[in-house]
């Protein structure tokens, strides 16, 4: 917050934030009427994977009714414009805090709802602490689709780093890297049970990605995407 900026109390917790809200919204905009925008779907791209173009993949294929664990972090940033034209769908997001949750909670979206397809979005660096869902998910035979956005690196906490200092050095940065040796997500997944494929380009991702949403049990896509930044 600016030094000396002032803070207005709209409404304290327990009292009608909604109502106070709409009280300053016929204070500043009196008699004006909302103009609803109509959902509508992106077109699926082409070229590069880029996590914005996967993102439009997804909006463009998101079924009716599918649960979406998202743990995308710095990869999932163009997720809610993408998908917000898509067919009603519930979205269960990474909160803040500790990393790791989201295939455990696709895992357990789909055992609580199994008539629902779950579509877990999970960055590469938070799908090592609990990789292991995925067995159970072979076990269990449960329909999930898991999308590994794998820019081989921890980018959220190297961006947490850049917060702290300009200055750290190759060694602090290189903790970050998820290198020597890379990691092979369709090989851990095929090792696991679940079938697995890797994607280089939007298309081979589309097609992927319909592919697995139409195919009940699980699956996992390895998208193979750069640094959003």
């Amino acid at each position: 917050m600016p030094i000396g900026c002032d803070v207005h109390v709209l409404a304290a917790p327990g009292e009608d934030v909604a109502g106070a809200l709409a009280a300053v919204a016929d204070l500043a905009a009196p008699d004006t009427k909302p103009r609803p925008q109509q959902p509508e779907r992106p077109a699926p791209p082409d070229g590069d994977l880029t996590a914005e173009n996967a993102a439009a993949v997804i909006g463009a294929l998101l079924p009716e009714g599918a649960i979406v664990s998202d743990e995308a972090n710095t990869s999932g940033l163009w997720l809610p414009g993408a998908t917000a034209g898509a067919p009603p769908h519930d979205w269960l997001t990474l909160t803040g805090g500790a990393i790791g949750q989201g295939l455990p909670v696709a895992t357990g979206a789909a055992l609580a709802c199994p008539d629902r397809p779950v579509l877990a979005l999970e960055a590469d660096g938070s799908a090592m602490y609990t990789i292991s869902a995925l067995w159970t998910q072979a076990r269990e035979q449960l329909d999930v689709t898991t999308v590994i956005y794998s820019n081989r690196r921890y980018a959220i906490l190297g961006m947490e780093l850049d917060r702290v200092t300009a200055e750290a050095g190759t060694a602090a940065r290189g903790l970050l890297d998820l290198d020597r040796p890379a990691i092979d997500f369709t090989s851990l997944a095929a090792g696991m049970g679940v079938p697995a494929s890797r994607a280089t380009t939007t298309g081979d991702f589309a097609a992927q990605l319909r592919n697995a949403l139409a195919e009940p049990g699980p699956h996992l896509i390895e998208a193979v995407v750069p640094v959003p930044w």
